[in-house]
């Protein structure tokens, strides 16, 4: 994985897994390239998700894991929406860490 990604003609510090650097770089281009990297297209409902951790980040200063992302996407989305098999079928390499990461947001703890 490369030390940088490059968006809008911008080179973007990226961790050796992919996370944003600085969470201030985001954009939504970010998740757009990220995306394409992992041959993704990303779909309404992928972004309903990132903009959902997008604000929970904001309220709870942390990336929340597997269970609790999805607790919380049930109680705001409904439970369609609220489960994992659901999450995963948008987010095949883990909701949790793939969906934070397009978010631009770090790591979420207690994910290896």
């Amino acid at each position: 994985m490369a030390d940088t990604i490059e968006v809008n003609g911008k080179q973007l510090a990226v961790d050796e897994e992919g996370y944003l650097a600085n969470l201030n770089d985001w954009e939504p281009e970010v998740a757009n390239v990220m995306a394409k990297q992992d041959n993704l297209e990303l779909t309404p409902d992928h972004w309903e998700i990132i903009n959902f951790l997008r604000e929970y980040y904001e309220e709870y200063q942390i990336a929340p894991a597997v269970r609790v992302l999805t607790k919380a996407v049930g109680k705001k989305l409904g439970p369609d929406k609220g489960n994992s098999k659901y999450l995963y079928t948008l987010f095949p390499y883990g909701p949790a860490k793939q969906a934070c990461r397009y978010a631009g947001l770090p790591k979420p703890t207690g994910c290896v």
